[in-house]
């Protein structure tokens, strides 16, 4: 088969999608996941008054990061992303799923090379790719500020 005729045949079998409600979906159910954890925050803003502000967010941070996972333990956030796509992925509760649902998968064959080995499968690069590019801009704000070209 020629690639002419192969891309015909993937245009002709490839199931078609509504752009439009796709973006829509994704829109409104990230901004319910994200008026979820603004809600927890004020919550706890106004109930938990021996936190700081910044104890407060990484307290909701946690508590967001907890329903991600607890929701894809029992099978529901997988349904969300099914219909939701990119608008349960992109806020903190996708990425506690993207961690989650790999060792969920291969929890059948142990602790140890099931959860423990599989379990960053997914979010491992992410995570990799984050800390690189840290302690690279940290490396290039400490000569810049040792030479004295950032104060």
């Amino acid at each position: 088969m020629e690639k002419t005729e192969y891309a015909k045949y993937v245009e002709k079998t490839s199931p078609k999608t509504n752009e439009f409600k796709t973006l829509v979906t994704a829109f409104i159910v990230g901004g319910i996941i994200c008026m979820i954890g603004q809600l927890v925050n004020d919550l706890l803003t106004m109930y938990v008054t021996t936190l700081d502000e910044t104890e407060i967010s990484s307290l909701t941070t946690i508590i967001m990061i907890f329903f991600g996972s607890f929701f894809t333990g029992i099978g529901l956030y997988d349904k969300l992303g099914y219909y939701a796509g990119a608008g349960s992925i992109i806020p903190i509760t996708g990425f506690a799923n993207s961690i989650v649902s790999p060792a969920m998968e291969y929890n059948k064959e142990g602790v140890i090379y099931g959860i423990m080995a599989k379990m960053f499968t997914i979010s491992g690069p992410v995570i990799v790719t984050g800390l690189s590019a840290s302690v690279v801009v940290g490396i290039i704000f400490y000569i810049l500020n040792v030479t004295g070209v950032v104060v």
